[in-house]
C-alpha cells in the first residue's frame, strides 16, 4: 500500500480540529453565491466540436455525434436570453456580492450580457474557455484556452479575472493555473467546507472548494431534485446546520451554485427568490464573493499555519 507521505491525495484535510475561519464581523457562516456563465461555450459541431452537449440540459439524452442538437442548443440558449438575467435581476435586488464563473467563449458570444456582468460590479472569475471537460486535452492546447479565457474577461469586464474553476479539470489544470501568474485561489475541489492551502510545484496554493451538492444542476433532468421546492429546502437546511455550528463557535463556508438555464427558470426562480430571502433574515452572515474570501484567508491564515495542522 502506497504510504500516507507519498500518496497524492489528501483523506485527512483539517481533522477534528479545523481553525477558526474569524470571519469578518464575527459571522456564523460565509455565503457564496456563484452564477456559471457557460451557454455558447459548450459542446456543439458549430464550435468544430465532434457532437452536440449532453450535460447539465433538460434535454437529456446522449450525445448527436457529427451534427448538431437543436433542443440542447436551445436550452443552453434559455440561459443566456432569460435565466441569466432573472438571477442577475435578484442578485441585484438583494445586494449579493456574488462571482460569476465565466466561460471565455459563452461571454464573448454574448456582449449585452458581458457589459451587465461588467457593470454589477461583481467577481468574475475564470470558467475555463470552453465549457468542456480537460481530462484529456493536451497540455499546450490547455495553456493556451487558460490564457484566452483570461485575455476575454480583461477585456470585456475590465478587469483581470483571480479566480479560477474549471469544473472538469485536467491533471494539469491546477498547476497551469498557478504558473499563469496573477490567480489567487481556484476551486477545483469539493472536500471541505473551508478553504486549504496545498502545496503546487513546491509551493503553496490557495483552494475555495466549491460544491456539486448545494447546487442547482441536480434539477436537470434526471437529477434528484424534481421541484424549486426540493432545492429550496436542501439549500435552506444546509445553511441552516452551518449558521448552527458557527453559532456554537464553528463558523463555515457555504457555496451556492446557479445557472441560467436550470434555476432561471419560470417554475424554479422563486426558490432562489425565497432562499436569499431566507438568508437575509438572519445577523452573523458574510455574504461575498470568493476573492473576499481568499483575501480574507491569506490576511489570517497564512500558508505557514495551515501546514501544522
Amino acid at each position: 500500500m502506497t504510504s500516507p507521505d507519498s500518496y497524492p491525495r489528501d483523506l485527512v484535510g483539517y481533522g477534528a480540529k479545523p481553525p477558526h475561519p474569524r470571519w469578518p464581523h464575527d459571522a456564523n457562516v460565509a455565503v457564496s453565491i456563484v452564477l456559471n456563465y457557460e451557454e455558447g461555450g459548450e459542446n456543439c459541431v458549430l464550435h468544430g466540436d465532434s457532437c452536440s452537449e449532453s450535460v447539465l440540459t433538460d434535454v437529456g439524452g446522449e450525445p448527436v455525434r457529427g451534427a448538431r442538437n437543436l433542443n440542447v442548443e436551445s436550452t443552453f440558449e434559455y440561459g443566456s436570453r432569460v435565466g441569466f438575467w432573472e438571477i442577475l435581476r435578484l442578485l441585484e435586488h438583494h445586494k449579493v456580492e456574488a462571482t460569476i464563473y465565466a466561460v471565455g467563449m459563452a461571454l464573448e458570444r454574448n456582449p449585452e450580457a458581458a457589459a451587465a456582468i461588467a457593470r454589477s460590479g461583481l467577481e468574475v472569475a475564470c470558467h475555463g474557455q470552453r465549457w468542456i471537460d480537460y481530462q484529456f486535452v493536451p497540455e499546450e492546447v490547455e495553456r493556451t484556452d487558460l490564457e484566452r479565457n483570461v485575455e476575454i474577461i480583461t477585456r470585456l469586464i475590465g478587469r483581470p479575472p483571480l479566480g479560477w474553476y474549471s469544473g472538469r479539470p485536467s491533471p494539469n489544470t491546477r498547476r497551469l493555473v498557478l504558473e499563469s501568474g496573477g490567480f489567487l485561489y481556484d476551486s477545483d475541489a469539493y472536500n471541505d467546507d473551508l478553504p486549504y492551502w496545498t502545496p503546487v510545484s513546491g509551493r503553496p496554493h490557495l483552494v475555495i472548494p466549491h460544491t456539486f451538492d448545494v447546487n442547482d444542476s441536480r434539477l436537470q433532468r434526471g437529477g434528484d431534485f424534481a421541484t424549486g421546492e426540493d432545492f429550496f429546502i436542501y439549500c435552506r437546511d444546509a445553511f441552516d446546520w452551518l449558521y448552527r455550528k458557527g453559532a456554537a463557535g464553528e463558523p463555515r463556508m457555504m457555496t451556492i451554485s446557479l445557472h441560467g438555464r436550470i434555476i432561471g427558470r419560470p417554475g424554479r426562480i422563486q426558490a432562489l427568490a425565497r432562499l436569499l430571502e431566507h438568508i437575509r433574515r438572519h445577523d452573523a452572515v458574510w455574504l461575498c464573493n470568493r476573492t473576499a474570501i481568499a483575501r480574507h484567508w491569506m490576511a489570517h491564515h497564512a500558508p505557514r499555519a495551515e501546514s501544522d495542522r
